[in-house]
């Protein structure tokens, strides 16, 4: 090897690369726009405990605007809310002035992150128990003996669960949930195998179907003693004269004595009629419990209009304390100590976190309601009949085009969101569905095949179940001309077997 040949060469190349830079502006933004109304109150006033320039203004509450589904309307969101003052203009002019005199890239202060991290914030939002009337179940799951469809199954149920800890929707309803959503095949009697593991759990009643099997449960947990067979005899037999506390005629009909009934009746209102409440005021709340983010109102003459649902969220403005030393720091700037120019650094940083956050919480709101309007005007005849049936294929991107958002700003919207309809409240993801092409070109929503395909199902003979031909053929007649290949892979996706092993 010759000596030039050892000689390494170190060269400068200039080349262009294309890189994406997400400010702290626009993360504290994405972080806002994904959290549901519950947890935005909660960002807020851990946001206000972390900075004292941050502040409620005197008008506390906001009458939020209603907004119709007439994509031709803009709302000017970008204007000043219709209830700011001119003096509130003026401060804010003011304001800014002063900061731009001071000036924004100042490299001696500290760098406004956009609020908490996630590690950060779960650390300092933990007040008391925090543990969930969910969890408390889901622990109790976990020292089950379950196969893993159990599990499966156990968890729809818990989900399904009010708030009060008792399960009111019918086992068919959830039976064709678990096909539709879950691919999860399940007889109803299968499922109420599980319940019944449920209804083992604590707190006693939990999992019922009515109020009645609640206090039956509670009752079955006693020791054997009359008394127990009284309440049980109380409870299964005469529950109306129960419930309308009829209680000398109740006595009468168990020949109960004076004190017999009294002691009857004693251990008869222990009994609770919303065990999911009985464990705290935290762990009570069962993750059912839902606060929409959105009212949707369809008018009788098919108009659709909403509104953001803002909870008791406050009007937040930059606090007028801090704007007057920011102020009286822009005319004295030139004699300033040590320690004013300390307090500048530490003002100034927090009035630029308290104007993120504001401007932050105006995004969100402005994303939420095109992100709601786009999804109305395409899924208007729903809102209008509350058919299912009448869903359009729709995905995130299509929402995307139309409201000129990225299709992840659209998907944090969609995700953890409800709208409270006419005809219930949904999940925003509710309203989204992939599309099956035909050979015409046609689009069909595949919940909808999917539907059709259950239903066929369902209705035919026991005795000879039908091959996936045939029923290609019962869905063409229908209006859903798809191939037998697909409604295999729609029969296998919703853990449907094949014709012979459904006989």
């Amino acid at each position: 090897m010759t000596r030039q040949e050892q000689i390494q060469e170190q060269r400068l190349v200039q080349q262009q690369k294309q890189t994406l830079t997400v400010t702290q502006q626009q993360l504290l933004q994405a972080q806002l726009t994904e959290l549901p109304i519950t947890q935005l109150l909660e960002r807020v006033n851990a946001e206000m405990d972390d900075n004292p320039a941050l502040e409620v203004s005197a008008d506390e509450h906001t009458e939020y605007p209603e907004f119709s589904d007439n994509t031709d309307s803009q709302d000017n969101l970008d204007s000043p809310d219709t209830h700011d003052t001119f003096e509130q203009e003026e401060r804010q002019s003011a304001l800014d002035s002063a900061l731009q005199s001071i000036g924004r890239d100042d490299e001696e202060l500290p760098v406004y992150h956009g609020g908490m991290s996630n590690q950060e914030e779960r650390e300092e939002m933990v007040y008391g128990q925090t543990e969930t009337f969910y969890d408390q179940l889901r622990e109790q799951m976990g020292m089950t003996e379950l196969t893993e469809r159990q599990q499966a199954i156990m968890e729809y149920l818990i989900g399904s669960l009010d708030d009060d800890g008792l399960l009111r929707k019918p086992i068919h309803a959830i039976a064709d949930e678990l096909a539709i959503y879950h691919a999860i095949d399940a007889a109803e009697q299968e499922i109420e195998q599980v319940l019944h593991m449920l209804q083992d759990f604590d707190p006693a009643g939990v999992g019922a179907r009515s109020l009645q099997e609640c206090l039956l449960l509670q009752i079955a947990r006693r020791e054997p003693s009359r008394l127990r067979d009284l309440m049980q005899k109380t409870v299964e037999e005469h529950f109306t004269l129960f419930t309308r506390k009829h209680w000398k005629k109740l006595a009468h009909i168990l020949q109960l004595t004076d004190l017999q009934a009294d002691a009857l009746i004693h251990e008869l209102r222990k009994l609770n009629p919303k065990p999911g409440t009985s464990m705290g005021e935290v762990v009570g709340r069962s993750v059912q419990q839902i606060t929409p983010d959105f009212i949707v109102d369809t008018h009788d003459d098919g108009t659709v209009t909403f509104t953001l649902n803002m909870a008791d969220m406050p009007e937040l403005h930059v606090s007028q304390s801090f704007t007057d030393t920011l102020l009286e720091y822009q005319n004295n700037k030139d004699n300033m100590s040590r320690q004013m120019k300390e307090d500048l650094l530490y003002t100034k940083n927090k009035v630029d976190a308290a104007q993120s956050f504001i401007e932050a919480i105006r995004v969100r709101r402005k994303t939420l309601t095109d992100t709601m309007r786009a999804i109305i005007s395409w899924q208007h005849r729903f809102f209008e009949e509350g058919d299912e049936a009448l869903l359009r294929p729709m995905i995130l991107k299509d929402i995307a085009a139309r409201t000129g958002l990225d299709v992840s700003t659209v998907s944090r919207v969609s995700n953890s969101k409800y709208a409270q309809t006419r005809w219930g409240t949904f999940p925003l993801r509710y309203f989204f569905s992939d599309s099956y092409k035909t050979a015409d070109g046609e689009e069909l929503s595949t919940r909808e095949i999917k539907v059709a395909l259950r239903e066929i199902i369902n209705n035919e003979d026991k005795q000879k179940p039908l091959s996936d031909d045939a029923i290609a053929e019962m869905l063409a007649a229908r209006g859903y001309p798809i191939a037998r290949r697909t409604v295999s892979k729609y029969r296998e996706l919703m853990g449907i077997p094949v014709a012979r092993l459904r006989s």
